[in-house]
């Protein structure tokens, strides 16, 4: 199967599927034009996926070995440079095309950037968004672009999507603001434990997309990445939370953002490919494949 704006990349390691007859479709995203400190998320997919060359393919936790589960890897996204919202329209016409052929399939972004989750949620039209983030995402725009990554999330919102956020520790007076006035819910990682990430989301409504901004662990897991922040969660706790929302919500989506960085088999980089492992496990574990 071909899509109209992807271009062949490197592979998953294991037998693939082709999209139409696959439960999980990666697909990469290597755009960072709206970086803002460290430059690099273009090169997340490719580090993400070479990453995948370090890890079994068997998940002990789960007696799932991925090598057995049906997933395809449709390459990468063919971005326009610099331009945010013209590669996430493309990432939302191929989410699109994708799930034309395989309406069951489950979209996993590599990304890149955080702007490019909008385009996917546009694709999914998910009824709510939780996201594990350092930052807010809720900035109306940002060095006068509102297809920033930080701008996001309230992108997301300005569609009528309910949104959770777990993990946060960076945010203006008027992105905290805008979440009180809207009625978005956040946990600082300080105050960050599995009751309170039940508590927010136990309530809403489905499908969910799940986001994952690799900046929200602790710097010392991750530590290129577009925007680090200091004080971040650790690898299980966000694990535990994403097999909690598999067993008790339908997931239309997930993704992996702001990997980052220019050397092969970086913290980072491994961080998000082990996390790439979980999620697919965790699904195929919990029967929701």
């Amino acid at each position: 199967m071909e899509f109209l704006y992807t271009h062949g990349s490197l592979k998953l390691e294991f037998p693939l599927k082709e999209p139409d007859e696959a439960r999980f479709v990666i697909m990469g995203i290597p755009f960072d034009g709206t970086t803002s400190f460290k430059a690099g998320a273009r090169f997340g997919p490719t580090l993400t996926r070479h990453a995948t060359l370090n890890l079994e393919s068997y998940i002990l936790d789960y007696g799932i070995d991925l090598a057995e589960v049906p997933i395809a890897d449709i390459g990468d996204i063919t971005v326009v440079a610099g331009d945010p919202r013209k590669t996430l329209d493309r990432v939302r016409v191929t989410i699109e095309e994708l799930k034309r052929a395989n309406p069951r399939a489950v979209p996993i972004l590599l990304g890149g950037e955080h702007s490019q989750t909008l385009g996917a949620v546009e694709a999914l039209k998910p009824e709510s968004y939780v996201v594990f983030d350092a930052h807010l995402d809720l900035r109306d725009s940002y060095e006068d672009n509102p297809y920033s990554h930080a701008c996001v999330a309230r992108r997301i919102s300005e569609l009528g999507v309910k949104e959770a956020m777990f993990g946060i520790r960076s945010g203006t007076r008027e992105e905290v603001e805008y979440a009180e006035k809207k009625g978005i819910r956040w946990v600082h990682a300080r105050d960050y434990s599995f009751d309170a990430f039940v508590e927010l989301v136990e309530t809403l409504p489905e499908p969910v997309y799940l986001s994952i901004d690799i900046d929200v662990f602790d710097l010392s897991m991750v530590p290129t990445t577009g925007t680090p922040e200091t004080g971040g969660l650790g690898f299980w706790e966000v694990v535990e939370a994403i097999e909690w929302l598999i067993e008790n919500k339908k997931i239309a989506g997930f993704d992996i953002m702001e990997v980052a960085g220019e050397s092969l088999g970086n913290p980072t980089a491994l961080t998000g490919a082990k996390l790439l492992f979980y999620f697919i496990g965790a699904m195929e574990k919990m029967g929701k494949s």
